[in-house]
């Protein structure tokens, strides 16, 4: 699937030749093909009972999954990095090589074989609509971030250091900023300034609207979706509004099957080498969710300062009591881990982590 085109092949039951078709982008020309393929199957003798599809996920999300399913179809969006291909130096790449490949992959994970490929969890519309807010707050903190940087590197190439653009204060003490020179800041470096000052205002204000939305969604709807678990984790001390609502939409409203499930997805599991006598760790998967990943470690270090005395912060000094810094820095991934662990344990089945404190419910 491309933005100009899309390639379809198929396996059609009492038709020998497997039939691939370019397509146009569009839904509707897709369905004509599929329902002329059943009508070939039904002039061969054959009777479908059943019509699956699947294609990698991508730039095009889920939106064509839902839409198949909606009219009978089963549909299916195929994790790309679960396809084995070929490690040779050079090797041939074209779609119709892909789509043979895809085929084989698709069929053996319909016959239940392991191994072939796996399959993303097709969300529903609701369902990835909720992660907006977060990812968007993500990106405009990110935004905001870049811009305050952008306007100190600029002061410190004037010799300015200490001017704080986060202030209340900061646009009004722009414009009385000098030079080690004693003499003011030149006039495009000014205008450039307050460019990335109104910039910086209009970013911070969308970050409180969006902010002032969740808290509003929570106070109107506590029990609805999954705002029970948001507000359940906001109980737990060190963990805000924000990195809730996060985890929640993310990892822990997700159907997944067991406490490595869990790990798996948030990519905080190792990548063992093995081969003979050969043993060596080569660091973390990274194979899951990367916001998820980034969040949990984040949330392992204001762990350690404001849940001191749990059991998780205690297993953590006890092995980094005389340990290396390049240690510590290890072990707080597995913290993470254990910590992601327990708060799925909290939201799913009420069990509170040992020694975690929890602020009375919002």
């Amino acid at each position: 699937m491309s933005r100009s085109s899309w390639l379809v092949a198929g396996i059609v039951p009492g038709v020998e030749r497997q039939p691939l078709k370019k397509l146009e982008p569009d839904e509707a020309a897709l369905l004509r093909l599929l329902e002329r393929w059943c009508g070939e199957a039904a002039k061969a003798g054959r009777t479908i009972s059943r019509v699956a599809v699947a294609y990698e996920a991508g730039r095009d999300g889920f939106w064509l999954a839902r839409w198949l399913r909606a009219r009978g179809i089963e549909a299916h969006a195929i994790h790309p990095s679960s396809i084995a291909v070929s490690r040779e130096h050079r090797r041939a790449k074209t779609d119709r090589l892909d789509t043979e490949l895809l085929k084989r992959a698709f069929l053996g994970w319909l016959r239940g074989e392991r191994g072939h490929c796996s399959m993303a969890a097709v969300p529903s519309l609701e369902e990835e609509d909720a992660k907006r807010p977060s990812r968007e707050h993500e990106s405009l903190v990110a935004e905001r971030t870049r811009i305050v940087n952008r306007i100190k590197a600029n002061l410190a190439r004037l010799g300015i250091r200490g001017f704080k653009p986060l202030l209340r204060s900061a646009a009004e003490r722009l414009e009385t900023l000098c030079t080690p020179e004693d003499v003011g800041l030149p006039p495009n470096t000014l205008a450039e300034l307050r460019r990335d000052m109104a910039l910086l205002h209009f970013v911070r204000e969308q970050i409180q609207q969006l902010e002032d939305a969740r808290t509003e969604r929570l106070e109107k709807a506590p029990g609805g979706g999954g705002n029970v678990m948001v507000r359940l984790l906001a109980q737990v001390v060190g963990v805000g509004l924000e990195t809730a609502d996060m985890l929640v939409h993310e990892a822990l409203s997700r159907d997944l099957r067991d406490r490595r499930a869990v790990a798996r997805y948030a990519g905080l599991t190792g990548s063992p080498d093995e081969s003979g006598a050969s043993r060596r760790e080569q660091g973390l998967a990274k194979a899951g969710n990367a916001r998820v990943r980034r969040g949990m470690i984040q949330l392992a270090w204001r762990f350690l300062l404001h849940q001191k005395g749990s059991a998780l912060a205690q297993w953590y000094r006890a092995r980094t009591a005389d340990a290396r810094p390049g240690t510590r820095k290890t072990l707080i991934v597995a913290l993470a881990r254990k910590l992601l662990i327990g708060l799925w344990r909290l939201v799913t089945t009420g069990e509170v982590p040992e020694g975690i404190v929890l602020r009375p419910a919002i």
